[in-house]
């Protein structure tokens, strides 16, 4: 007997004994038809998405920069931590001024004190401009030598602050962008010619940082970003020195933001 002719059967023998028997088995047999119906639609969905979403290129954020990186992370978590603590954090870990030899921290100025930012609009200032340069730099010259770049502007700039400005509390990224637009400047060194762009570069940067020591009365600490030129420049010649490949092109910068002295600071920015 066929299967159609089975069901006829069952179906009228229920009809005939109860009606509501009838129904119920009917309303059953529609339900199951419905539920089937559904997850067969839901099944092709799911089936079209994952072909969609393996035909579409994966789109993902790239950690591209780590030491560029990892340091405005920690530049912005200082400028936290200083405002949680009501400026014990600048005072006590991310400045450089004379202090005792004897105390573990003042060691830990000497290069803290370039995470350290006084405002806002001092962070802010610095951080954009190094986020624009400092990537090109770690991808051309690697993530160890910019380490090295930051930590020996930190240090010298912290050290010859400590003994020749007694008197100043000196914080800020600005020492370490201005090594950065030194070195961005320079593109190849060989055979003992120097280019020209980084000449052009040097006398503006730094001559008029030296104009502003010298006739400018405000906050800013050109010393300090002097001193980052130089390190930058020194630390480029030799990173470049015998090679004749040239650089990737770098966009020229803004100068770092300089942040006027208000009423009651005692900070030096750079």
């Amino acid at each position: 007997m066929s299967g159609k002719n089975d069901r006829s059967s069952f179906n009228l023998y229920v009809k005939g004994k109860n009606d509501k028997i009838y129904k119920i088995v009917l309303f059953i047999k529609v339900r199951c038809g419905i539920l089937f119906y559904d997850y067969s639609l839901l099944c092709t969905t799911i089936h079209i998405s994952n072909w969609k979403v393996k035909g579409m290129k994966k789109f993902k954020v790239t950690f591209n920069a780590p030491v560029t990186l990892t340091f405005v992370a920690i530049c912005f978590a200082a400028l936290i931590l200083d405002h949680l603590t009501g400026g014990w954090a600048n005072n006590h870990l991310f400045s450089v001024y004379r202090a005792s030899l004897l105390s573990p921290l003042t060691y830990v100025r000497f290069i803290g004190h370039v995470f350290g930012h006084a405002s806002w609009d001092h962070f802010i200032g610095n951080m954009m401009t190094l986020l624009i340069i400092a990537p090109l730099l770690e991808e051309k010259y690697g993530s160890v030598n910019l380490l090295w770049v930051i930590l020996t502007t930190a240090s010298v700039t912290g050290v010859l602050s400590y003994i020749l400005f007694p008197n100043i509390q000196l914080l800020g990224a600005s020492g370490v962008v201005f090594a950065c637009i030194l070195l961005a400047s320079i593109t190849s060194v060989s055979d003992g010619g120097i280019p020209l762009t980084f000449i052009l570069v040097a006398v503006l940067y730094l001559g008029q940082q030296v104009y502003d020591g010298l006739f400018v009365d405000d906050n800013v600490s050109n010393f300090g970003h002097i001193l980052g030129g130089i390190c930058g420049s020194v630390i480029g010649y030799k990173l470049n020195k015998g090679k004749g490949a040239p650089a990737p092109a770098v966009a020229a910068p803004a100068a770092p933001q300089q942040v006027n002295a208000q009423p009651g600071d005692h900070y030096t920015y750079y």
